[in-house]
């Protein structure tokens, strides 16, 4: 069965930064390519960046381009977000996904002075 454990949320001031980490286990984790997602209150599910599953190659939506870094870990089998430069609307529920969409229970980020 196929997990993901998401933590490392939190509440953090504007300007602020966060590490977000996702503990994967039920699947071969160094084969899939890894996402992660983001859900501000009120709105859709947002994709804001993904991961080769070597860890090489990797891709981020305009609204966090040169904000967040996606990274991985292989031979923990965890994926990481760092955020920093936060704002406002960086207020999400951050979960980690497989490419099928499976995904965690999510951690709540709030950015907020």
């Amino acid at each position: 069965e196929v997990q993901l454990v998401e933590s490392g949320g939190g509440l953090v001031q504007p300007g602020g930064s966060l590490r977000l980490s996702c503990a994967a286990s039920g699947f071969t984790f160094n084969l899939y390519y890894m996402t992660w997602v983001r859900q501000a209150p009120g709105s859709g599910l947002e994709w804001i960046a993904k991961i080769s599953p070597g860890g090489s190659s990797t891709m981020y939506a305009d609204s966090v381009k040169g904000r967040f870094i996606i990274t991985r870990d292989n031979a923990k089998n965890t994926l990481y977000l760092e955020m920093n430069s936060l704002n406002h609307e960086d207020t999400a529920v951050y979960y980690c996904a497989t490419n099928s969409g499976t995904r965690g229970q999510g951690t709540q980020v709030t950015v907020s002075s």
